[in-house]
Formats: C-alpha cells, structure tokens, sequence
C-alpha cells in the first residue's frame, strides 16, 4: 500500500482510491485534487510520477473519476453500466501509452511514455478500472454504507463483507457516532 499522504485516502486499489479524491459525495463533498499540482502529487504517491498536469488534464482526470464511481457503484448495485462511463473509462484506458515492467524485487510498476502525460497515467487508472468492474480480481465491488459518502470500493476481505471505504475514517466516525448514542441513553435511563 502506499505510504500516507496529506489529505489523500489511500487504499490497496488504484481505482477505487482514485475515486476516493472526492469524498462525502452525499455530505459536504471535500475535492483532495482541487488544482492541477495535487494530481501531480497523488499520481506520484501511486507510482505514476508526471512532471507536471494542465487544468485540461486535470479536467480528463475529474471525468474519469466520476465515470469509473458510476460504473463501480452500478456494478455494487448489480445495475447495467452506464454507457457514457464505460465510454469514458474505454477512451482514457485506450489513449494511455504506458508499460508494466518488473522491478529487480519482482514488483509490477508503471512505465510511462513521458514524465508528463497524465494521460498515460489516466490510462492506468482506466485499465484497473476495468480489470475490478469486470470481475477480473478476486474480491467485490461495495459501497460505503457511510450515508454522506457512499465511495465505491473493492473488498477483498476473506468474507467479503466490509461495511466502509476506510475503517479510520467513515468506520471510525460511525462507531463514534453510534458510541455517543449508547451514552445518551444511557445518561437519560440513569435514576
């Protein structure tokens, strides 16, 4: 997993954590990638270092996001696949140049064409997309049963059964949450 970055969720999959840089969809959304520089930085966190990212790319970058959120939670749901994100999802994925290689500690990583194409990073974004939406992974496409957020993410837990996108954040403030309700009640039915 990659190493921890400010204001980044960061998970084991690269496609369902790229959604994650929009979060509480149905709360206060927060945007972690509001300009083109912090793309830069979360690309790189995954191992898809660009130099640089117009406010056209970072444009490309957003309607991915969301066309891979539709498609992911439409899966979870078991309804039909939005044409206009599987369109999108196939365009990034099909106009990306990059390369696996196999690092001298038998790691996979990315090889871009140049330092500075987002869109070949986009296009590994895609292509991972597509590899969990069709079911090509062993785990399942979930949503986060948080009510203002909602992410898509892909469990791989042994039975399959994890209720948030991430246990330290939507988790944790559930469990707060329902803590807090137990004291209530508990202070009201105290004599």
């Amino acid at each position: 997993m990659p190493t921890a970055f400010p204001d980044f969720r960061l998970g084991a999959v690269l496609a369902t954590s790229f959604t994650g840089t929009l979060s509480e969809r149905h709360g206060e959304a927060v945007e972690r990638i509001p300009v083109p520089h912090r793309l830069v930085d979360w690309l790189a966190v995954y191992g898809l270092a660009v130099n640089s990212c117009t406010t056209a790319q970072l444009d490309l970058a957003r309607d991915l996001r969301e066309a891979i959120h539709a498609a992911a939670t439409a899966a979870a749901v078991g309804d039909a696949l939005p044409a206009a994100a599987v369109a999108v999802i196939n365009d990034r994925s099909a106009q990306g140049r990059a390369a696996a290689i196999l690092t001298p500690e038998g790691e996979r990583r990315w090889r871009l064409s140049s330092a500075s194409r987002v869109e070949d990073a986009l296009g590994v974004i895609a292509a991972d997309a597509i590899s969990i939406i069709a079911g090509e992974r062993d785990g399942k496409l979930a949503l986060c049963a948080s009510p203002t957020c909602r992410a898509a993410f892909f469990d791989t837990s042994q039975s399959r059964t994890r209720k948030w996108c991430d246990m330290n954040t939507c988790g944790n403030r559930q469990k707060k949450a329902r803590f807090n309700a137990n004291q209530r009640r508990s202070a009201e039915s105290a004599p």
